[in-house]
């Protein structure tokens, strides 16, 4: 690992050392999905409208912005996985945080629609080589035994950028439209993203002289799962799609993703029209990243002890349950519980993806099969906004839509089930003759 031999980062010397320093890295991941997600996922919604008010595009038209934007940024990650793996991932994230603010400040200034998509696929590839990937496959080398409540931690940084960032956005649009309003997004990015990523980070704890959790190997029995053994093996990529868990989670999740992006993307133009106001509508994405914020943390602090499948189950039937809710109710004061409650789910849906990763595959491999996994998730994700916003063209609503994304996310709870991390024999059965 070149890494390894770097030099400590900044943030050694100056935090306190009372704490293990991987809370640190912690927050400082959560700090970069607060910037990058805020901008890059939750301020899709906000675009969308004024984009089409502005220059005239249908939503289809429009709709293929986002679907570029998480095709690219999971076809990037997949790509940068396995050099992540090898060499760390701190060259990708600056430069990633870097052309990503700059691409970002760019969506203002377009007047075509190959310049909006030209974009957009800058946008995704910046972000694919800096952030989830590359954040989650951090969080899985520093942390074993606690690694759902520090991914909590770090995640919240998601919700927490849609809660901020999306009002902000809404009424910088409102007070100079997009030419003010991403320019600003874009410097946010860079400001805040390069400084922690230079000062603060460290690809794994060896780096420091430490273990993950700050002393993972302990007399206590583990699960096998979470065993050193299975931990520090190395899965190549044609060994992982030899399991049934490789496939039900990437099935699982692309089906759920394609749903839950379906709907958050064009959340703001459906509930617009019910609340009579766009910053009234962009205000649900603030009230849906506050409920995950609290579901996140909640479930990191027991998600540990529990069976991830059981819980992405879960999680998945009561989203979809949501959905269905607030499309068969005009009442306004449901919209807004449901709302609430289907922020509940959505950040752990991404949490429960790269904690069933890393208890299936470890973390010697994780950026390689997590890219892999993460690349179906993103074109599910890349489909849902494009499926939803032809559907809504021809049918002038968004009722059948969303509906049919409460379907799959059904389907999804049934497929994750099968999510079992392989046992001795299955790996064996399946690991290629010598």
């Amino acid at each position: 690992m070149q890494e390894t031999r770097l030099a400590m980062p900044a943030g050694y010397h100056i935090l306190p050392k009372r704490w293990f320093y991987g809370w640190y890295i912690a927050i400082a991941c959560g700090v970069l999905m607060f910037v990058g997600v805020g901008v890059g996922y939750y301020g899709l919604p906000i675009f969308l409208k004024p984009l089409k008010e502005e220059h005239g595009w249908t939503t289809t038209q429009v709709s293929w912005a986002p679907t570029i934007y998480f095709f690219v940024s999971g076809l990037t990650a997949a790509i940068v996985g396995p050099y992540i793996d090898k060499r760390g991932p701190k060259l990708f994230m600056t430069v990633g945080m870097i052309v990503n603010g700059i691409a970002g400040a760019a969506i203002g200034l377009v007047d075509e629609l190959w310049q909006l998509y030209a974009v957009y696929f800058v946008f995704a590839a910046a972000f694919g080589a800096s952030s989830s990937v590359a954040v989650n496959a951090i969080m899985t080398r520093w942390f074993v035994k606690r690694r759902a409540l520090a991914m909590s931690i770090s995640s919240t940084g998601v919700s927490a950028g849609g809660m901020v960032i999306a009002p902000i956005a809404s009424w910088l649009i409102d007070v100079g439209g997009l030419e003010l309003a991403t320019p600003i997004l874009g410097a946010l990015v860079i400001i805040a993203g390069v400084p922690v990523v230079l000062g603060v980070l460290a690809w794994e704890p060896r780096q420091m002289g430490l273990q993950p959790d700050g002393g993972w190997e302990s007399s206590k029995p583990q699960p096998r799962a979470l065993s050193a053994e299975s931990q520090m093996k190395p899965w190549s990529r044609p060994e992982a799609a030899r399991t049934a868990a490789f496939w039900a989670v990437t099935i699982a999740f692309l089906l759920v993703l394609i749903a839950q992006t379906g709907y958050i993307i064009h959340q703001v133009s459906f509930l617009e029209e019910r609340f009579g106001s766009r910053n009234e509508a962009a205000f649900t994405i603030s009230v849906t990243a506050f409920g995950s914020i609290v579901a996140r943390l909640a479930v990191g602090i027991f998600a540990d002890a529990v069976d991830r499948r059981l819980l992405s189950a879960i999680l998945f039937l009561v989203q979809a349950t949501c959905v269905v809710l607030i499309v068969s109710t005009e009442n306004v004061f449901a919209t807004w519980v449901l709302t609430l409650i289907f922020g509940f789910t959505i950040g752990n849906v991404y949490m429960m993806q790269t904690l069933l990763v890393g208890e299936i595959f470890g973390m010697v491999s994780f950026g390689s099969i997590f890219g892999l996994i993460s690349l179906a998730g993103q074109v599910g994700s890349s489909l849902g906004p494009i499926l939803v916003g032809n559907m809504e063209d021809r049918s002038g609503s968004y009722t059948v839509p969303f509906l049919i994304t409460a379907g799959l996310t059904y389907a999804a709870a049934i497929v994750v089930w099968f999510a079992r991390p392989p046992g001795a024999a299955e790996e064996a059965r399946h690991k290629p003759s010598p």
